[in-house]
């Protein structure tokens, strides 16, 4: 049994669901799910399906480069396709904190993510005992305002090196440069709390807890030049009281960074992700 998941923007138009679903049925396969969503605003339609097929001899770059000549010429479909056994490769940037990193390979190790890890790439050797308990190469690669053009090259010699397809930020406290978000535009994901912009800094669950702040929270999004202003994949927040200390504030955060990032790679993994202006639909 083969399964595909196909992911579909174009300009809303008449007959996209009846058309695919019908081309679908024609080279025999079975439609498992779909979802659809239309962006009135923009006049933008996005759908997310996935099929099996029972056929011994299914031949992927066939049927994409059909599906090509038949669906997304006449509506001018922008459109990506995978098999089931085409896991995407995941890199790990850290810097010194584990709790993100540690998180992400407890999930991993336990087969709950539908990805790959070749490697995690640090500007920092502290964590290295980490990921070589979960046996995964490290890779230190300093990274300062003075080196930081040597630092972006050997980390894209690295990412070519290892053939990765998106990159998480396990709380790596370095700024991305824009080459290499150019060369991995919405394949970048990072995590932080949801204090920004209200509260920058080192510290900002201290300067929250000054302010009495009542919720507290983290966001995943994927990474633009503009610092931490991507588009959002993910987001929870948790109640806080004056009855919390400092260090309350900081568990909270940290359990939420872990939880909502977790939930982040792995709808990405599962390519039930779009983005498109800024934003991105997610299929739940």
């Amino acid at each position: 049994m083969q399964k595909i998941t196909i992911l579909i923007h174009c300009k809303d138009q008449k007959a996209i669901i009846a058309s695919v679903t019908n081309y679908i049925s024609s080279i025999d396969g079975n439609i498992i799910y779909l979802d659809q969503h239309v962006d009135a605003d923009e006049n933008v339609f996005f759908m997310r399906l996935e099929c099996e097929f029972s056929a011994k001899n299914w031949n992927t770059e066939a049927i994409k480069t059909d599906f090509q000549a038949k669906l997304a010429a006449p509506f001018n479909m922008s459109w990506e396709m995978y098999t089931q056994d085409e896991k995407p490769r995941m890199a790990l940037f850290v810097s010194k904190y584990d709790h993100c990193l540690y998180d992400i390979l407890g999930r991993y190790s336990a087969g709950e993510l539908p990805l790959e890890i070749p490697l995690i790439i640090s500007n920092h050797e502290d964590l290295k005992c980490v990921a070589e308990r979960f046996s995964i190469p490290f890779h230190y690669v300093p990274f300062t305002k003075d080196i930081k053009a040597e630092g972006e090259q050997k980390q894209l010699d690295l990412l070519k090196q290892y053939n990765i397809d998106f990159i998480v930020l396990a709380r790596y406290m370095q700024i991305i440069t824009p080459n290499l978000i150019a060369q991995y535009k919405n394949q970048i994901i990072n995590i932080h709390h949801s204090f920004l912009p209200a509260f920058p800094g080192a510290k900002p669950y201290h300067s929250a807890f000054k302010r009495g702040v009542k919720i507290i929270g983290a966001t995943s999004h994927y990474v633009t030049e503009g610092l931490d202003e991507g588009p959002i994949i993910e987001q929870d927040i948790a109640r806080v009281s004056h009855s919390h200390s400092i260090e309350d504030f900081i568990m909270k955060g940290r359990d939420l960074e872990r939880m909502v990032l977790a939930r982040a790679i792995k709808l990405h993994a599962e390519r039930k992700t779009m983005v498109y202006d800024n934003k991105t639909v997610v299929f739940l």
